[in-house]
């Protein structure tokens, strides 16, 4: 897909020039919870941004709010200079959105299908061809969308999101009902659109695709940020242990132990598990002991960060919301 040139100006100023989506301060309530609670964030143009969180969260209430399909009861938003809401008619054709539940006109073809949203956005239809391709359905582009799988429905929704060739893409979960190898397929895709200089903004639950693909990555929980960096950036502030796995029955467990630097050790399907925050003199100690031959080094990966700040944060609101109540 190639880029077009916007027919948009953003207001003067670097910070409009730079960035995509600005939230100052958001807080939405529905009755007496807090869907989100003071939320500030800023999305780079052509950053891939992704947006993390246990359900209830908050996340897809902040995406619809950056959509302009929602309004908050406080703060600002500025999605690509402008104000989303009340709903903003010109940042449509700007704008790319896929949700978890997308609606689609079931009795048309793919391709009809594409087609029509392509017309509703004032996109030319030659796009549309070359999208179906994008998302792997040319095969099925005279297929009735009732009669495509939830995997190629899916897909479809990507593609309606796409088809008019947008600036600023939101994708909710795009990968939620696809199987490994059009999983994969998607995030190849991802990273030519990002390669483009499209930015995007993307929810999952699937932790190994934020690390691979996002440059920065917002925790929420409980309607606030709980964690705001790189993927990598993450991982290295947590200083979560590496875990050092062999054989087990070459070194017991006391003197496992015993080795300088060892913080804890365990039995886990058949291996011994030793974690340590002094990798090097660890794996040394073991090199002395008994070789490292079969031994596996697994360092900490954005799960583990999310594990932990996940649970440190929801635990955090159980007990302000146990102080309110007394």
């Amino acid at each position: 897909m190639t880029m077009k040139k916007s027919v948009f100006e953003d207001p003067p100023g670097n910070i409009a020039r730079s960035t995509a989506v600005v939230v100052d301060g958001v807080s939405k309530r529905y009755g007496t919870r807090h869907a989100l609670d003071g939320v500030s964030v800023t999305v780079e143009r052509g950053e891939f941004f992704g947006l993390l969180g246990p359900n209830g969260a908050g996340k897809t209430t902040l995406v619809e709010i950056m959509e302009g399909l929602r309004q908050a009861d406080s703060g600002t938003v500025r999605v690509l200079g402008a104000p989303p809401w009340p709903r903003n008619v010109a940042l449509l054709p700007r704008i790319g959105v896929q949700t978890q539940s997308s609606a689609f006109f079931v009795r048309q073809t793919a391709h009809e299908h594409l087609s029509t949203v392509a017309a509703l956005y004032g996109a030319q239809d030659r796009g549309v061809e070359r999208t179906l391709q994008t998302v792997g359905l040319t095969p099925q582009r005279d297929t009735r969308v009732e009669d495509l799988s939830g995997g190629q429905r899916q897909r479809l929704a990507i593609a309606s999101a796409l088809v008019h060739e947008p600036e600023l893409i939101f994708l909710d979960e795009p990968t939620a009902a696809l199987d490994p190898q059009a999983r994969r397929s998607l995030w190849d895709l991802l990273r030519s659109l990002k390669e483009m200089g499209r930015t995007i903004v993307y929810t999952t639950h699937h932790l190994d695709e934020a690390e691979t693909l996002c440059d920065r990555v917002a925790i929420l929980v409980a309607g606030r940020i709980a964690a705001l960096d790189s993927p990598r950036g993450l991982v290295d502030k947590a200083g979560q242990p590496t875990r050092l796995l062999m054989p087990a029955g070459r070194v017991t467990e006391e003197r496992a132990r015993a080795i300088p630097g060892v913080d804890r050790v365990a039995v886990q399907g058949g291996s011994l598990v030793l974690e340590t925050r002094a990798s090097g003199r660890v794996l040394s100690a073991l090199d002395t002991i008994g070789g490292l031959e079969g031994v596996q080094t697994r360092t900490a990966t954005l799960e583990d960060v999310y594990l932990v700040l996940t649970s440190d944060a929801q635990h955090t609101t159980d007990d302000q919301s146990k102080e309110r109540q007394a």
